[in-house]
């Protein structure tokens, strides 16, 4: 009997498993993120477009603000760039780029024919800033407060309909307990 009933119960806690971890009602870009709450990560890296500048979000103090974690190499960030330009011109808050283990020239390539949409870009050449900030893979976006606390943070491609669902309330929430 116990050769029966020991494949039984694998099979069992296997399906279980299986069945969780492919619930088609999971949330992909709702990975937990242990900076949620906390301090953001300070970094002081070389400006991607001009190397004699460091670009530091220690500048950043007292604003709400966007890090977004981007490289040429990133397909999903190209099909993102459109979106960040448009959300740019809205001025809401600064968007600081994070070019995380890129080329320089390559990168700024990218800037001067897409265009720009970051009010800074700090060059990641060897990923040190991102791995502390947590990236998983780029193209990854954060929402700093005026605390400098992270308050979110999105994995996928920026769109629009992501910016103004996501992001614009809790940019409004921001602003409201930094006054």
């Amino acid at each position: 009997m116990w050769k029966f009933l020991l494949p039984f119960a694998a099979f069992v806690a296997l399906a279980v498993l299986f069945a969780f971890g492919l619930n088609p009602s999971r949330d992909i870009h709702a990975l937990p993120s242990p900076l949620i709450g906390k301090a953001a990560p300070a970094f002081a890296l070389t400006d991607l477009l001009d190397p004699s500048r460091v670009d530091s979000n220690g500048d950043l103090k007292g604003q709400v603000y966007v890090l977004n974690v981007w490289a040429t190499w990133c397909v999903p960030c190209r099909q993102e760039h459109e979106a960040l330009l448009a959300i740019s011109q809205q001025h809401v808050v600064p968007i600081i780029g994070l070019n995380w283990k890129d080329q320089r020239e390559r990168a700024k390539q990218w800037l001067e024919q897409l265009g720009n949409p970051y009010q800074a870009v700090a060059f990641d050449a060897d990923g040190r800033a991102a791995i502390n900030w947590g990236v998983y893979g780029a193209p990854e976006t954060y929402l700093v407060d005026t605390h400098g606390r992270v308050i979110f943070k999105f994995i996928s491609p920026m769109t629009q309909e992501v910016w103004d669902r996501e992001f614009l309330p809790r940019i409004a929430i921001a602003r409201r307990e930094g006054a």
